[in-house]
């Protein structure tokens, strides 16, 4: 018996979660202390606490409890004549030192340690995503089971399957909600089976169904019928705004919220730059300014109160008025903000020509991958470059005349 840190997940606070490694003849199985340390504070040769502080001895004293409790369930099943595996072992440790771990705890454990983070980095909006996926689970155990709680141990397929058919038939969800739901569910049971409190994934055998993908960029003449249509309401015209200004900028909500002067960089070479971080990723992004923004910005210079470039409305309150907005220009879609980012990806670089390497440093990706995701190659693309292509091999070839034989 044996305990280490899992180094590959310290957080900010340089601690790491305290593992312990069961091993008995050729088996191995590990588990989670519920337990971090600071990994100035652990020595690794004796996988102890270092130092005589409070907090290293309260740990040292609960390593130690565990170890008698482990070896215990050892002498129990060795005397039993049960399987006496390191899994084994574990399971019957963690069914009587832990008083058989429960999925709402865990859940509740996990969204309290997020909750900390906010703002440094978690995000309060994922946060509360969070807390709404646990809260349909509560809903579901107690409805579905008549319990408060159910051990973590008893999740099987069949609870999986159950809790789809809860929020498809009996709920009404879309198919996109469920899949959030059921992520978040999945990301946790991981969690779980890393920290060897689950052996096995209750989610093998499941089989998701996602929805039906939907075109979320704006074509070219959807994009000209919102910038020539006037409207007479305040409301509508700043949410017309701030939406074209995604729609050439690719800024995401929440980054064109928080921009501030300071964000608009007039480089060398005369080019007009918006330099920013993403809130989401904390990524750069760097995207010259195009002169549709660039009018934008003029018409509001000087009119927010809170010292930022723009006086975004609260995020419902623009996807409310773009609805108005989407029937009045006769887009015949769901037009939400978020839409903004897809067509400058698609409708006003990559079709234009644009590299999508550019594109992604541009929209503040990591990676080609998640670039990807947002540019799509419209027809208006293809036409394009098929025009082209016919350009420049019309009448370059001649195909050899051949006698066809008798």
């Amino acid at each position: 018996m044996s305990f280490y840190l899992k180094k590959n997940e310290v957080d900010t606070e340089e601690k790491a979660p305290v593992m312990g490694r069961i091993r008995v003849g050729k088996t191995e199985a590990s588990f989670s202390a519920r337990v971090k340390i600071g990994l100035s504070l652990w020595d690794t040769r004796s996988g102890r606490a270092l130092g005589k502080s409070h907090e290293a001895s309260q740990l040292n004293r609960k390593l130690d409890d565990m170890n008698v409790a482990i070896n215990a369930r050892y002498r129990e099943l060795l005397q039993t004549g049960k399987d006496n595996s390191a899994n084994a072992v574990r399971t019957a440790f963690q069914g009587i030192a832990s008083g058989q771990i429960t999925m709402l705890q865990y859940y509740d454990d996990f969204v309290n340690e997020f909750e900390k983070r906010i703002g440094i980095d978690r995000e309060l909006c994922t946060f509360q995503a969070w807390v709404n996926a646990k809260n349909h689970l509560a809903g579901f155990i107690k409805s579905n089971r008549n319990m408060q709680d159910i051990p973590f141990t008893s999740l099987n397929n069949s609870f999986i399957e159950e809790y789809d058919y809860h929020l498809r038939v009996k709920k009404r969800f879309s198919s996109g909600t469920i899949l959030g739901f059921m992520s978040k569910l999945r990301k946790l049971i991981k969690y779980a089976i890393n920290e060897g409190i689950l052996s096995a994934d209750p989610f093998y055998g499941y089989k998701a169904i996602y929805p039906k993908s939907q075109q979320k960029y704006l074509t070219l003449a959807e994009l000209e019928s919102i910038i020539n249509t006037p409207f007479t309401v305040d409301n509508l015209n700043i949410t017309k705004d701030m939406f074209l200004f995604s729609c050439f900028t690719g800024l995401a909500y929440i980054d064109i919220r928080n921009l501030t002067e300071q964000n608009i960089v007039n480089a060398p070479d005369g080019v007009t730059w918006i330099r920013t971080s993403r809130q989401k990723t904390d990524v750069s992004s760097n995207v010259p300014l195009l002169d549709i923004p660039a009018q934008i910005i003029e018409k509001y210079r000087g009119t927010t109160l809170t010292g930022k470039l723009l006086p975004v409305p609260a995020n419902s309150t623009v996807n409310k008025y773009l609805k108005t907005i989407a029937v009045h220009c006769g887009i015949k879609r769901n037009l939400i903000f978020h839409a903004g980012r897809h067509t400058y990806a698609s409708t006003v670089t990559l079709s234009q020509g644009v590299s999508i390497e550019s594109v992604s440093s541009m929209l503040g990706h990591k990676s080609l991958r998640t670039t990807n995701i947002y540019a799509k190659i419209t027809n208006e693309k293809i036409d394009a470059d098929i025009a082209a292509l016919e350009s420049r091999i019309e009448g370059k070839y001649k195909l050899i005349q051949i006698e066809p034989a008798l």
